[in-house]
């Protein structure tokens, strides 16, 4: 088999179950928002607002925590067990650390909120179901650190059956807690708030369970080591981590502020900016799986010492990733008018979709790359750039740009989408030219 062959096969099989545990992940926030929608409007528009400041702001925390990748990845090429261990380990502890400035943020989520604009009493309604998630932090955090140790060493299919387990857990949580069943009163949004902590709870459980019991642990663990507390050791994961969650940050707020300008054009203008963004949030899942599947092949090559084969890696990733999303850009223009028809039958809310989905198509091609060129970084232990790239690339040109174009040229919608496309744009031609002059082919081993 040619290396190109090898390196797709290879790519496929790591990333088609992550694609499938990213979807499975995103209808736990559906199912949460459908349920809730049923008690009335007022907690749906508290749950939505609760769940923008939790996403906003530990989804940080995860790109911290992200910074084990290189060393996972990287080590399990090399054999190193006793490093395969110790990261696990310093994980669980970042994880622990960095979930204390997230949870004091939590504390202010009412202060925030209406600093943005915001319904004081909608806000006031949305802290309550953000602080009874207090001890999601540590559950959801706890998870990521255990599934990158998996991930990153190619075992993928015990964290997607743990998340399609999940998600009937989290129905019947939410049936019990929102509507009051089971012994239990009627909680509306807070009980969609306990019975998302209850179901962080049961997936670390579950696949910390699932690793002990079927030995995935064996060959990459040597026991409870003093070194897993020590200050250089999680200064290693926390120096490549926090430049992921950074990157992390900057793109997600990037489009809460696209969010906002559409929300400044009117009600349609929103109600269409959200479609379309959801829209482009599921095509995501899938070059987000290559990407996650980049991290490891990367990685793991580099840690062999086959840095050419793991600059194949990289290019290879780079095609799937951007040949998915053409699937989805020609999508996306020819069913422009039947696909926000399955969110809304308003027919002003279904024009202005259908009107900007063909810029969504294009951003969809840049969406692809940057994604899994943030995966090659990853995998290579070089997550500075990826978080430079993306402030030049959406603060720099894509929001200063989007709102000239939207307010001062008053292309409305069409703006802000078109503001988006070429800061991403800009984001993966760099990326891109990266990889190519200072690729894997180039890299230095983490692990010696």
């Amino acid at each position: 088999m040619s290396p190109v062959r090898l390196e797709v096969a290879t790519l496929v099989r790591l990333a088609t179950p992550v694609v499938a545990t990213q979807l499975g992940s995103m209808m736990l926030w559906v199912v949460d928002f459908v349920m809730v929608g049923a008690v009335g409007v007022e907690p749906f528009d508290a749950v939505s607002l609760g769940r923008l400041w939790i996403m906003g702001t530990i989804t940080f925390g995860m790109g911290v925590v992200f910074g084990m990748d290189p060393i996972v990845t990287q080590a399990h090429g090399a054999r190193d067990e006793e490093l395969l261990g110790l990261t696990l380990q310093r994980g669980a502890v970042v994880a622990l650390l960095v979930g204390v400035p997230i949870g004091v943020s939590w504390l202010f989520t009412t202060d925030v909120l209406v600093a943005f604009g915001q319904d004081a009493r909608l806000s006031a309604h949305a802290r309550e179901y953000v602080l009874v998630q207090l001890p999601l932090i540590p559950l959801f955090l706890g998870f990521t650190v255990l599934r990158q140790f998996l991930l990153g060493r190619g075992i993928v299919y015990p964290t997607l059956w743990v998340t399609l387990l999940a998600n009937g857990v989290n129905v019947i949580a939410n049936w019990a807690l929102i509507f009051g069943h089971l012994g239990s009163p009627a909680l509306g949004a807070v009980g969609a708030g306990i019975a998302t902590t209850v179901t962080s709870g049961f997936m670390l459980a579950a696949l910390w369970i699932w690793t002990v019991a079927a030995g995935l642990h064996r060959g990459a663990w040597r026991g409870l080591r003093r070194e897993a507390i020590r200050l250089r050791g999680l200064a290693g994961i926390v120096r490549l981590g926090l430049p992921v969650g950074v990157q992390i940050g900057l793109e997600m707020w990037a489009f809460m502020a696209a969010t906002l300008f559409a929300g400044k054009l009117g009600a349609e203008e929103l109600a269409a900016h959200t479609i379309a963004i959801n829209l482009a949030s599921i095509s995501f899942m899938v070059p987000l799986g290559v990407s996650f599947g980049s991290v490891t092949r990367v990685g793991n090559l580099i840690g062999e010492g086959e840095r050419d084969r793991a600059q194949v890696a990289a290019w290879v990733a780079f095609a799937l990733g951007a040949g998915v999303m053409v699937v989805s850009a020609l999508a996306f223009v020819v069913f422009r008018y039947r696909l926000p028809a399955l969110y809304t039958a308003d027919p002003g809310v279904v024009a202005l979709t259908a009107g900007i989905l063909p810029i969504a198509a294009a951003f969809q091609l840049f969406d692809g790359t940057q994604v899994v060129g943030g995966g090659i970084l990853r995998g290579m232990g070089k997550t500075r750039p990826a978080a430079v790239f993306n402030l030049v690339g959406y603060y720099g040109l894509a929001l200063p740009l989007g709102y000239w174009l939207t307010f001062g040229l008053g292309l409305g919608l069409r703006g802000i989408w078109w503001g988006l496309c070429l800061g991403l744009a800009t984001v993966a031609l760099l990326l891109v030219a990266w990889v190519w002059r200072r690729g894997p082919a180039g890299a230095v081993a983490l692990v010696r």
